[in-house]
């Protein structure tokens, strides 16, 4: 099978040029393996980690595994080698000056993150890999809504914003909506037909338990954390309370947030913190939640199919998860990411993605429907109402319709195929 280029390739190449350490965390089977061997392959030798064998007595002797094996590494899933990370910056150190010398990978971001950070300061960058956009599914280089957002020349006004999406092309063949939420966007499922999708997440559901979850948690009941996973994906795109997700399985609030923690940093779910207009609000709103990958979310909720899926009672969720992982995926990509929130007032008025970069807000209403209306900016309206201090640019309501056009003055209605 051809190889499927990431949009995440260019800057890479860069951080590879600027530091002796690269960081790769993702989701299992997201790419990041086949990533970097595409990209650094040829020059660097690579050695795959798991949590039964010591590949190279890594473990037992990390000094004697750096010092015979020089750089440039690749160190893949280092999490179950963490003994290597000091002797690592050792070796780093002796080397001053030197780029691209190891390059890692973790599907555990806690682990990974906090190891790499706290062994590697000042010489590692990290970088997160979810699974693949839809540009990167269809080998389309990224132009549409981030790229309008946040390319060289900033949007000012709605009008800029229409203008700028009327210029990026659209793929002139793809799969429905449906069949591109359905099956998801890991890069094992390429090569599968519609119909063997749920046998593959079944097989990934099982061996994420299995291995990674086993690793980072004393996991006594492994069906309790599948009920919960289940309960997660019923919940996508609402905000969650760690203590009532417990109560509706039967776990206590300790394990039900630990829990939540674990599908948080292992890349399954992201988290919107909500925004105020004070770090103290902020940081003290709930949550919402978003599976990353909607085809796992379909295979926990047992949607057996596209066509099943268009009648499913969460699809709305479904959709409005999608929308904001695809957005998410395409910011990691950028040298500087806005920060994303969710907002909603305790009168319901809500922004369901909230951008923020330079200072200036992007608030973003997502709706299943073909052809929104006024009405279905009326949150992004409140936003600006209850902000009026606050730099907001060009409004925007992604939709599941095909025309780009103005909503109003200052919100542009955007296809969900120019996400």
């Amino acid at each position: 099978m051809a190889y499927q280029a990431r949009h995440i390739e260019p800057r890479l190449r860069t951080l590879a040029q600027r530091f002796p350490v690269v960081v790769l965390a993702g989701a299992r089977q997201s790419g990041k393996s086949t990533l970097l061997a595409h990209l650094f392959g040829k020059r660097a030798r690579t050695f795959v980690f798991d949590p039964v064998s010591d590949v190279g007595n890594a473990r037992r002797d990390p000094e004697l595994f750096v010092l015979h094996n020089p750089p440039p590494l690749i160190l893949d899933e280092v999490q179950h080698a963490p003994e290597l990370l000091p002797a690592l910056k050792r070796a780093v150190d002796q080397r001053p000056g030197q780029h691209g010398q190891y390059y890692l990978t973790g599907s555990q971001q806690f682990q990974v993150l906090a190891r790499a950070q706290e062994s590697l300061a000042g010489r590692a960058l990290l970088c997160d890999l979810l699974p693949m956009s839809r540009g990167e599914l269809l080998d389309q280089q990224p132009a549409g809504l981030v790229q309008a957002l946040f390319g060289p020349r900033p949007v000012r006004d709605a009008a800029g914003l229409l203008r700028r999406l009327q210029r990026a092309p659209r793929p002139q063949a793809e799969p429905g909506l449906y069949e591109r939420l359905f099956r998801g966007g890991y890069p094992g499922l390429l090569r599968f037909k519609t119909a063997e999708v749920p046998a593959w997440f079944d097989s990934y559901v099982r061996t994420y338990i299995e291995r990674d979850v086993r690793t980072l948690r004393d996991l006594n009941d492994p069906h309790q954390f599948s009920r919960f996973m289940r309960l997660l994906a019923a919940l996508t795109a609402q905000e969650i309370n760690a203590s009532q997700l417990g109560r509706e399985i039967g776990v206590t609030p300790r394990t039900a947030t630990q829990w939540l923690q674990t599908l948080i940093g292992s890349y399954m779910v992201v988290a919107l913190d909500s925004y105020a207009g004070n770090t103290v609000k902020r940081l003290s709103g709930r949550a919402k939640v978003h599976v990353v990958d909607l085809g796992l979310a379909c295979h926990l909720l047992a949607i057996s199919s596209a066509s099943a899926l268009q009648d499913h009672p969460g699809l709305g969720h479904l959709f409005e998860s999608y929308v904001v992982t695809e957005v998410l995926k395409q910011l990691s990509g950028l040298s500087v990411r806005p920060v994303a929130w969710h907002w909603r007032t305790a009168a319901g008025a809500e922004v369901d993605l909230l951008l923020e970069r330079d200072g200036v807000f992007f608030p973003i209403e997502i709706k299943l429907t073909a052809r929104p209306t006024a009405r279905d900016a009326s949150g992004i309206r409140s936003f600006v109402d209850t902000y009026p201090r606050l730099r907001i640019g060009p409004g925007i309501v992604v939709h599941g319709g095909n025309e780009l056009f103005l909503v109003d003055e200052r919100t542009v209605a955007v296809p969900v195929d120019l996400v």
